[in-house]
C-alpha cells in the first residue's frame, strides 16, 4: 500500500536541467576549464558538495568547491526569480496527488533552490517535508535522499513512491526500496537500464493520478 508520494525537482516539476547545463558550462568556460558531455552526465543527481568537487577536481577550476557551488546556486536562483521554468501540468499534478497523499520532496538542488521553486511556484504548502541531497551522506544515485524523505514522512520506505525522470534518480528511489513512477526526461533521457528498474511508465505529469501512484 502506498501512503506519500515523493517527487523529484529537476526534470519532473521543473525544466531546469538545461538551465544547470547552461550556467555550469558558461561558468567553466569564463575560468578556462573543460566542460563536455562526459561532465554534464556525470554529474548529474549528484548532490552540491559533490558536483562542486567533482567540476575543482575534474574540469580544472581552481575555485574551491565551496565558491564553485555559492556562485552558480546564486546564477540558479536569479534565473528562477526571472522566470520559473515549471513543466506543464506540475500545479496541478501536485494539487491532485496531495489531496489523496502527503507529498514530499527528494531532490538534488541545493535548499535555496528547492524553497524557491516553491515559493514561487506556490506549491510550498502542499509538501510535508523536501530534502535536499546536500542534507544526506551521497547523492544520487544512492538511496540517501530517499530514505530521508520516506524517514522525515514517518514512513518505512515501501510505503512511499517516488516521481522521477533520469537514470540516477530511478536507481536512487529504487534502491531505496520506492515505488518508482518514471516519466523519462526528453533531453537527458534515462538509459534502459535504469528504465527497467521503474514499476511505471508514463509519458507525462497529465497522466499521473493518484489512482495510477497507488496500483500495483
Amino acid at each position: 500500500m502506498i501512503d506519500a508520494v515523493v517527487f523529484d525537482l529537476d526534470g519532473v516539476l521543473i525544466e531546469s536541467e538545461e538551465i544547470w547545463d547552461a550556467i555550469r558550462e558558461t561558468y567553466v568556460r569564463e575560468r578556462g576549464g573543460r566542460y563536455d558531455g562526459e561532465i554534464q552526465r556525470a554529474m548529474m543527481g549528484m548532490s552540491s558538495h559533490e558536483w562542486s568537487r567533482y567540476l575543482h577536481e575534474t574540469a580544472g577550476l581552481d575555485e574551491s568547491p565551496e565558491t564553485i557551488s555559492a556562485e552558480i546556486v546564486q546564477r540558479m536562483l536569479a534565473s528562477y526569480r526571472e522566470r520559473l521554468p515549471l513543466v506543464d501540468g506540475a500545479v496541478e499534478a501536485v494539487r491532485r496527488l496531495a489531496t489523496c497523499f502527503p507529498l514530499a520532496v527528494a531532490s538534488s538542488s541545493n535548499r535555496p533552490l528547492i524553497d524557491a521553486v516553491l515559493e514561487v511556484s506556490g506549491l510550498a504548502g502542499c509538501f510535508k517535508t523536501t530534502v535536499s541531497s546536500e542534507e544526506v551522506a551521497r547523492g544520487k544515485p544512492a538511496p540517501d535522499v530517499y530514505l530521508e524523505a520516506a524517514r522525515r514522512l514517518g514512513l518505512a520506505p515501501e510505503r512511499c513512491a517516488a516521481i522521477e525522470d533520469s537514470h540516477s534518480g530511478i536507481r536512487s528511489a529504487r534502491s531505496a526500496g520506492l515505488r518508482v513512477v518514471a516519466i523519462p526526461n526528453p533531453s537527458y533521457p534515462p538509459d534502459a537500464n535504469a528504465l527497467a528498474q521503474a514499476d511505471v511508465v508514463i509519458r507525462s505529469l497529465g497522466e499521473l493520478t493518484p489512482e495510477l501512484v497507488a496500483s500495483g
